[in-house]
């Protein structure tokens, strides 16, 4: 039952909050209040805003770290690929964090460590297709109690008491429900592949629950579990509902899989993170491909609700409205991160509206009550391939405005042109491939050509699980993007592999596993670190530097009003092979951008924060990466700091004991997974 809101001012920044069954709430679009980050992306809407500014353009560089901690030892190996964003409530700090996704609760102002929760899961948590600690958790309180509530590798959901670590007894059984069960699929306890790295999402109440897979490249047979979405009661741990991704036979979009496809098929699960307007009493669920990235043939049709943005009924589960991004996928375009919910003004009128970054660089924007596009989209004739077996949509929904924020598709004016050599190479080398406009279909690869498609804005993702954050003050989205090319190419299995007719892969490297859905898989031992070429394409590059043009990675302010860029900047320093290449030697190069830069960003007050993710180039020449801070207006850099490893979480922001707090998890190469917080000194 909604109450009288109440209304506190920060500033110039009015902050809503409504009193919802007991609990406060904040409004999905106005950033997080008290100086607290009580959600993964600071609100329900997934703004990534504080208007906190004791931290701004003129000190940011003089941060330090204040505490650190690291997660070494909460699991039985180290971790290198740390993701987490943390929360903080009431001066707690809590994330996720080790090989065995434990809970950990510090004091925000000194790092000291109050409590830890792990579940031990044995041979399931082996089985996992989601390792390592995941993108963190949820808190929610009445006002009485406190809980968190994060789901395991093993995919449990588990309640745990805020102030101690212990379980909720009261919630499931002895604070864990068993997501595999009551799931509507009859799945294996032990080993069936179904977990997920995103956190739970909690609103009126409602703790809301997606599914991830493994990769989906090279899948071992056409038919998958079904990655539906479940909500549960917050206090009980009792299923309240359950909304089918893929319409069983009478549903509403059950007839878009033609063939009977929709009773094998499986995956279609909601990785990435959600978003909800409690006001409106709606979940927004980015959901992803159908099983197989790059070939659809054994499902065809448009398959709803593949690659949709779904409104659900907080309450209910039942589907409000949604919005297919993409027909029948068939590139790895998971929809990655969550929708951000921002109040926005369209021709003088206020307009509740939905963002959507994409790994297609197309932000998607709509009526977030509606489904109705704000700004333009088309539908529009896209290229034929010729895949035997495959089904192909004739049209794709292409947004007018606002315009790609990256690179999509690939054309040769795409390619370096440094020099008119390097052009030449260039040309060549894509004479071989198949290139053409966004949504141009993977190719079945041959020695003769085409070797595999090539595309930017797919599998490359320009943006993936990071997403992007919203500045309620002027309306604008901030995107961290990279420019990167796909290598599109299908192969037979290697035999009694699958029974699917194509792997990913080309056959000049024979059938390969790739990182197919994005949704950031991962093992515990150090990983390699990326090419500083990142903007090839599978290996492919011009003497060492990438196929295509700078910036390699982009830093974009998106005006919501009007559906066009503020500012566009190159996002992070040019690699030393880059800058001090013999090729390019004797030319004034401008900022170029760091390949694979697509970050998760923070904006607060007066700055846009964000850092790099793949190691050096550093002002004093250690080994590591930079974290930046961009002036929100005009995308001016106008600080950064330096920390020992990259980015590898998003940063989040607080103030305690009148002290404004950065944290960020970092990790990468063989530097294990740690939380800084900086502050000033």
């Amino acid at each position: 039952m909604l109450k009288k809101p109440m209304v506190w001012t920060l500033g110039s920044l009015a902050i809503v909050v409504v009193l919802v069954c007991g609990g406060p709430v904040v409004r999905g679009q106005s950033g997080p209040s008290n100086g607290e980050w009580p959600t993964y992306g600071g609100d329900l809407g997934n703004t990534r805003y504080s208007p906190l500014d004791q931290i701004h353009r003129d000190n940011f560089s003089s941060l330090v770290p204040m505490w650190r901690f690291k997660t070494d030892n909460l699991g039985p190996q180290r971790e290198f690929n740390f993701q987490s964003t943390p929360l903080m409530v009431n001066g707690r700090l809590f994330s996720t964090g080790g090989t065995r996704r434990a809970v950990f609760a510090v004091a925000a102002a000194t790092g000291e460590l109050l409590w830890v929760h792990s579940e031990n899961e044995g041979a399931r948590g082996q089985a996992a297709p989601r390792q390592l600690s995941g993108r963190g958790l949820a808190y929610w309180t009445d006002g009485k109690q406190e809980r968190i509530l994060y789901v395991t590798p093993g995919y449990q959901l588990v309640a745990l008491d805020a102030r101690n670590g212990q379980p909720v007894r009261e919630f499931g059984r002895g604070g864990i429900v068993d997501l595999k069960q009551d799931f509507d699929q009859v799945v294996d306890p032990i080993t069936a592949a179904v977990g997920l790295h995103a956190t739970p999402l909690v609103a009126r109440n409602v703790v809301i629950v997606g599914a991830a897979f493994e990769t989906g490249a090279n899948p071992k047979s056409k038919k998958n579990i079904k990655g539906y979405v479940r909500g549960f009661d917050v206090r009980t741990g009792k299923r309240l509902w359950l909304f089918r991704t893929i319409p069983s036979r009478g549903d509403f979009g059950h007839d878009t899989w033609e063939d009977e496809s929709a009773v094998y098929t499986g995956n279609t699960g909601v990785w990435a993170q959600m978003s909800a307007d409690e006001a409106l009493g709606l979940a927004y669920l980015p959901v992803e491909m159908p099983t197989h990235d790059y070939y659809g043939g054994d499902r065809p049709g448009h398959n709803l609700f593949s690659e949709s943005i779904v409104a659900v009924e907080l309450a209910t589960g039942r589907r409000r409205w949604h919005y297919q991004l993409v027909h029948h996928g068939i590139w790895d375009m998971d929809i990655p991160c969550a929708p951000i919910l921002a109040d926005i003004t369209v021709n003088g009128r206020t307009v509740k509206a939905l963002a959507q970054p994409t790994k297609q660089a197309f932000l998607y924007v709509l009526n977030r009550e509606t489904g109705e596009p704000i700004w333009p989209i088309e539908e529009r004739p896209v290229p034929k391939g010729d895949t035997p077996g495959e089904w192909y949509a004739p049209t794709q929904p292409i947004p007018i405005r606002p315009p790609a924020y990256d690179g999509t598709g690939l054309a040769v004016d795409d390619l370096i042109d440094f020099t008119p050599q390097l052009r030449a190479e260039a040309v060549k080398l894509v004479s071989r491939y198949r290139i053409g406009p966004v949504f141009t279909p993977p190719s079945v690869s041959r020695a003769e050509g085409p070797i595999a498609t090539l595309t930017m804005g797919a599998q490359a993702a320009a943006s993936n699980w990071p997403g992007g954050s919203y500045d309620p003050e002027t309306h604008t989205v901030f995107v961290a993007s990279q420019t990167a090319i796909a290598t599109l190419g299908l192969v037979p299995p290697p035999p009694g592999a699958s029974d699917v007719p194509y792997f990913q892969g080309t056959v000049l490297s024979g059938a390969r596993r790739t990182g197919g859905s994005g949704s950031g898989a991962a093992s515990a031992a150090p990983p390699a670190e990326p090419a500083p070429e990142g903007g090839g394409g599978g290996g492919l590059n011009i003497q060492g530097l990438p196929l295509v043009k700078p910036p390699y990675s982009r830093l974009t302010a998106i005006d919501l009003d009007k559906g066009e860029f503020r500012w566009q900047v190159p996002f992070g320093a040019t690699p030393e092979t880059i800058r001090n290449h013999p090729a390019l030697k004797g030319l004034n190069l401008p900022p170029l951008g760091r390949p694979g830069n697509n970050s998760g960003t923070l904006v607060t007050r007066t700055l846009v924060v964000a850092g790099e993710k793949n190691y050096g180039p550093t002002p004093s020449g250690q080994r590591g990466a930079m974290l930046r801070a961009f002036d929100k207006v005009t995308g001016t850099e106008v600080g950064a700091v330096f920390m020992p490893a990259p980015q590898s979480g998003s940063p989040m922001t607080y103030m305690v004991n009148g002290k404004q707090f950065l944290v960020v998890a970092i990790s990468g190469g063989a530097y294990s997974g740690e939380l800084v917080a900086y502050g000033l000194p």
